[in-house]
């Protein structure tokens, strides 16, 4: 690259990247692992946005936490694993009382921080990604993955489906195929799959795509040779809006297409314009939209200058769901200074504090999430939650939701999660039993 061409660049970053605010005592510190450069900053971007202009909002109203002030730094990881655990090692020591909570934002991170978290007391809050079996707190009491893991979003999907198709047992005989991400991340939903299909007789083919997924023609011929009844996209970034052009350009209806909801926003569907109309994804909050919350946001966030973001995108998918995931944490926060004092907290403490979450439809009002967010209750076995999911449709200009919540099949979902959480334990010499903190 030519000198100055970078140069500039590197101003431009320096320009545009959010300050945080200097670290103090007395203040909570949350570490945000983040790629705003490199092939995924279009997703990761505005993930990172939601999060910092949530913490801004509760400095600026609020005062904090109870009136402890939240303080944070960015560390870019570009998606990768090895960037994310360096980025991970500089920041958990900074604060006064070290890192509350972390946030990987990959699945391939997550499974890296798994054993650090118990040694480094550092809990880990995978929103709706990382390792489905480390939704048994009997196992990893350190590890949240709620409202819901891929194991219950696969199987709301494959349900979903069902539905459509009139009826379970209706999948037999059909083709349905994986187009994902061969990563961790992309590899997670396999394992769900492979049960449900020798359950319900539909044969399930696996086609793996090399990150970043900016070349899957040879895969979409798969698809145009095996005309599969539907596809399931497990994406990231630009794999999804690559995919979406492929199944453009080879013929395969985007009706019969449903992505993991990290395969569902608009930086997923706008890139493929027209061909992406009439695709369909699952969904972890209600969908795209300005809700309650952004009253506050703007007249205490944005009318002053501080937004991170453009205002008009404040409402997309992956902006909200930076806000809900900051939420999540502040009010896993929150409950621990219910039983720790209204004082700064340590990673100990917002451990128990996940762990005993409980967010009310009353709450979720309060906090200007009303229909957002379904009510969300962890335990210290059951570290997942809700369990359900939803799915939206694009329809070229916006997503609307097509279906009504889902709930996962517990009964096929939990042996399984047991089964694989106990293997996990039994190989890295793990102890049972839930933490108890004093």
């Amino acid at each position: 690259m030519d000198r100055r061409l970078l140069s500039v660049l590197l101003a431009v970053a320096v320009m545009v990247a959010p300050v945080a605010p200097a670290l103090a005592a007395g203040e909570d510190f949350i570490p945000l692992l983040v790629y705003r450069t490199g092939p995924y900053a279009p997703s990761g971007i505005p993930i990172a946005n939601g999060f910092i202009d949530y913490f801004a909002l509760l400095n600026e109203r609020d005062g904090g936490i109870n009136g402890v002030k939240v303080a944070w730094e960015e560390c870019e990881t570009q998606y990768k694993t090895d960037l994310g655990v360096e980025c991970y090692e500089k920041l958990k020591g900074k604060g006064p009382a070290g890192a509350l909570v972390v946030n990987p934002y990959s699945t391939g991170i997550t499974y890296q921080l798994i054993p650090k978290a118990a040694v480094d007391k550092v809990p880990i809050l995978s929103m709706g990604y990382g390792m489905s079996a480390s939704s048994d707190g009997r196992w990893f009491p350190w590890v949240f993955n709620f409202p819901t893991n891929y194991w219950s979003q696969a199987s709301a999907v494959v349900r979903h489906i069902g539905q459509q198709e009139g009826g379970l047992d209706k999948l037999k005989g059909k083709k349905i195929a994986l187009v994902y991400h061969d990563s961790p991340y992309g590899k997670e939903p396999i394992l769900l799959l492979q049960q449900r299909a020798a359950m319900h007789g539909f044969d399930l083919q696996l086609l793996p795509v090399t990150a970043p997924g900016v070349e899957q023609k040879s895969t979409w011929l798969q698809v145009r040779q095996s005309r599969p009844d539907y596809v399931l996209l497990w994406g990231w970034g630009v794999m999804n809006s690559t995919a979406l052009k492929e199944a453009q350009a080879t013929g395969y209806p985007r009706e019969k297409m449903y992505g993991v909801w990290w395969s569902g926003a608009e930086q997923d569907v706008r890139p493929a314009e027209d061909g992406a109309k009439g695709y369909n994804s699952a969904a972890l909050q209600h969908t795209s939209g300005q809700f309650k919350l952004h009253e506050d946001l703007k007249k205490y966030v944005y009318d002053k200058g501080h937004g991170s973001a453009r205002w008009e995108d404040t409402g997309e998918i992956l902006y909200i769901r930076g806000l809900i995931n900051a939420m999540l944490g502040v009010e896993a926060i929150r409950t621990a200074q219910e039983k720790f004092g209204k004082k700064p907290m340590t990673g100990e403490q917002v451990r128990w504090g996940l762990e005993n979450l409980n967010i009310t439809a009353e709450r979720l009002k309060q906090l200007g999430f009303e229909n957002e967010l379904q009510p969300l209750k962890v335990s210290c076995e059951d570290h997942e939650g809700t369990r359900v999911g939803r799915i939206q449709t694009w329809d070229g200009k916006k997503w609307n939701v097509s279906s009504d919540w889902i709930t996962s099949d517990d009964s096929v979902i939990a042996p399984m999660v047991k089964e694989t959480a106990a293997k996990y334990a039994a190989e890295k010499k793990l102890t049972p039993g839930c933490l108890v903190t004093n």
